[in-house]
């Protein structure tokens, strides 16, 4: 796993810190790992930034709340994630399950991902990468509406 950040200059990737998976060794997971770096990052080596690209196997609450203190996340959700659009009046369903208006499609929904405080929400963008093929993108950016953005952001590209 690498952490990279955006230098100023030259826009381009760079990485910072890197950490070798050995549960053996240190008895840690690869999420505790990732928190660690993070932390690392920010208090160690003080570096600011202001959002995290994440694949869909680092989507858990815990590191998605620790990134929520220092900065924007996009995290794709795996389509089978349980997530609840209702505000908690119905049971929470699977992300390729939900209903979404020509507005929504736009502009993303807010929703609750299970082991969340009800409270804490994230706003979830539809983006359609290929013909019968769509990303569902996780932010903590509730004011993010535009799914065009998104995909630029998180580098996803469309096969259109």
């Amino acid at each position: 796993m690498l952490i990279f950040m955006e230098q100023q200059l030259l826009l381009q990737p760079s990485p910072i810190d890197s950490i070798v998976d050995d549960p053996d060794g240190d008895g840690q997971s690869k999420l505790d790992d990732v928190a660690d770096m993070l932390k690392g990052v920010v208090y160690s080596k003080q570096l600011s930034f202001r959002t995290v690209l994440m694949d869909s196997w680092y989507a858990t609450p815990k590191l998605m709340g620790q990134i929520d203190q220092f900065g924007v996340y996009y995290c794709p959700l795996k389509t089978n994630r349980r997530v609840d659009d209702s505000g908690g009046s119905a049971p929470y369903v699977r992300g390729d399950e939900l209903v979404w208006s020509d507005s929504d499609v736009q502009q993303g929904k807010l929703l609750n991902i299970p082991g969340f405080p009800k409270v804490k929400k994230v706003k979830l963008l539809r983006v359609t990468v290929a013909t019968n093929t769509t990303e569902f993108v996780a932010t903590n950016d509730l004011a993010q509406a535009d799914t065009d953005a998104v995909q630029d952001a998180c580098g996803i590209r469309s096969s259109d």
